[in-house]
């Protein structure tokens, strides 16, 4: 569990990389709001909040990377679900290559930090 300043500090990380992330549970299948936060935390990102994501889904659908619509629930109103539109997933796609080449140099760092003994 992250407290402290370790939680200041993962939530400003997780601000860089959470359009991404909500990108990737998208393409899976449409979702909700709730839904993709429980995806989320469920997958280690527990910081994320319903209120964190609303705004971010409002922007990549003004972006033209998502689109939404509304389904019958059984469980109170219709339920907006969002669907990743082509442009979306050839985002994805860019962001996950940035990602992997940004995250292989870190923990190339890192690395390096511990095998010099200044860990």
């Amino acid at each position: 569990m992250v407290t402290g300043h370790g939680v200041e500090r993962s939530s400003q990380l997780l601000k860089g990389v959470l359009d991404m992330c909500l990108l990737a549970v998208i393409a899976e299948q449409p979702s909700y709001g709730y839904e993709m936060v429980r995806k989320l935390a469920g997958r280690g990102l527990d910081l994320v909040s319903d209120g964190t994501i609303y705004p971010v889904l409002a922007r990549l659908q003004r972006s033209g990377l998502i689109d939404s619509y509304l389904e019958p629930s059984s469980e109170g109103p219709a339920r907006k679900y969002y669907r990743i539109t082509e442009a979306g997933g050839a985002r994805l796609e860019d962001w996950t290559i940035e990602w992997r080449t940004m995250s292989d140099g870190v923990e190339t760092v890192l690395k390096g930090a511990t095998d010099d003994g200044h860990s």
